[in-house]
């Protein structure tokens, strides 16, 4: 009979309650602002040096995308340099395009090659493959662009950019940063005037970054506290250095743990302190952690300063859906400190979890479930109804559903629970938070 080898298993991860955290760790740099860093800078006249770039599979696919349209870019020591092409001047690709797991990456990029008079072919993991790109395709196409998707608008996908690209004025129906930028990206190379309009306030990276290269960018307010955001098109972009901050997306894991796990204290040095990224922050204060900034301080363009977290009671919270673009990234970790916390916590508009890496409300709300959480969705809304101690919490499987912020959101949980957690992938982690493990164990967790 024919032997078929089986496949390959992946080794469960097992997270458990370690006692208390204590330490210094710098987390990776913004993933945000290493992806926009990588591009425009691809995009500028002259030479980038870059310090601090996350180096997760995510912004190294980046890095490959914009050397395979014509960018020269390179590693050196502890700095990336890159020699950027110029505004128009991107090269057709020779092959595929592949983004691997960052839905980022594919959205922004869209964008830049929209406005280009290039064909162009993107693709990306099984993840990323069945995440819709409508909210891109859409609006760009109106631009001039061609865009040919599988069903369901998903990658791979075929981009026929235009040399003679329309300036768009756009009305975001959902607030989404991704979106906002794929657009200014596109009005780089447009005659004339961007117009982008948001009914609330998403991170704005993309238009600090086009500052720091010497665009021009405008940002107005709306009656209902909206903004609108302009750029004149055939832009000009100048290189300068960047230093990237730490990820706040990042620091969300370990200051949850910290939080949660009693005697802990721990300091995170250089985090990016963007208010339209740290909802979290404000909201764990609310809830009654510790968590004091030092030391605050400018650097390329963005807040910045030192964390200093130190364990807390924990108490329910309201979270306003204007809250969510701030810190849509954090809320399945926000949802593990919820579950300890004591009291009901509702977390508000969460339709945007529907369309990450995985349908993140559901998978969190299965993470919280099979640890012994109480939690229900209603319409939009989680409510959990916390416990107030790790008595009877954790002891389940959680299947992370490729999505890396599930991954460490489960780690963290097993770290605060009375009971061990099982973690069924965590190969995804890195395409974010490298050394996440390792850092997260000298801080004295067990993993």
């Amino acid at each position: 009979m024919e032997h078929h080898p089986s496949a390959p298993v992946i080794p469960l991860s097992v997270a458990r309650n370690p006692g208390p955290l204590r330490g210094t760790i710098r987390v990776p740099g913004d993933k945000s602002i290493s992806h926009r860093a990588l591009m425009l800078a691809s995009l500028a006249e002259g030479r980038t040096v870059v310090t601090g770039l996350l180096e997760g599979e995510d912004v190294l696919r980046t890095a490959d995308a914009m050397r395979a349209l014509g960018a020269t870019i390179t590693r050196e020591a502890d700095q990336w340099v890159i020699d950027g092409k110029g505004v128009g001047a991107l090269q057709e690709p020779a092959d595929v395009l592949d983004m691997g797991n960052s839905g980022t990456a594919a959205r922004l990029l869209s964008g830049i090659l929209s406005s280009h008079a290039i064909t162009s072919f993107m693709t990306g993991d099984a993840s990323l493959r069945g995440r819709p790109m409508r909210r891109v395709t859409q609006p760009l196409a109106g631009n001039g662009a061609c865009f040919a998707t599988r069903l369901g608008e998903k990658l791979p996908m075929a981009i026929i950019g235009t040399g003679e690209a329309t300036p768009l004025s756009y009305c975001l129906p959902v607030a989404s940063a991704q979106v906002k930028s794929a657009i200014l990206l596109a009005g780089l190379n447009a005659e004339g005037r961007t117009r982008v309009e948001e009914p609330v306030a998403t991170r704005d990276h993309t238009e600090n970054m086009l500052r720091h290269f010497g665009v021009g960018v405008d940002v107005g307010l709306t009656p209902t506290g909206g903004r609108i955001i302009t750029l004149e098109g055939r832009a000009r972009l100048v290189a300068r250095d960047v230093v990237v901050p730490a990820d706040p997306s990042s620091a969300a894991f370990p200051i949850v743990a910290a939080s949660l796990v009693p005697g802990s204290e721990i300091r995170l040095p250089g985090v990016g302190l963007n208010p339209l990224r740290t909802g979290l922050f404000t909201t764990l204060r609310e809830m009654g952690a510790v968590l004091d900034i030092e030391n605050e301080r400018v650097e390329g363009g963005e807040p910045v300063g030192d964390l200093v977290v130190r364990s807390a009671a924990l108490r329910g919270v309201d979270v306003p859906a204007d809250r969510a673009p701030s810190m849509i990234d954090e809320y399945p970790v926000l949802a593990v400190a919820c579950a300890f916390a004591s009291g009901t916590s509702r977390l508000r508009g969460l339709e945007e979890l529907r369309v990450k890496e995985s349908d993140r409300l559901s998978a969190t709300v299965a993470l919280l479930k099979a640890n012994g959480a109480d939690v229900r969705v209603e319409g939009d809304d989680m409510i959990i109804e916390g416990r107030g101690s790790a008595e009877g919490l954790g002891g389940g499987l959680v299947e992370t559903q490729m999505d890396h912020r599930l991954a460490m959101s489960a780690i963290v949980f097993g770290l605060a629970a009375e009971k061990p957690v099982l973690v069924d992938d965590t190969g995804f982690i890195n395409t974010s938070f490298p050394g996440f493990v390792s850092l997260m164990a000298a801080l004295g967790a067990v993993l």
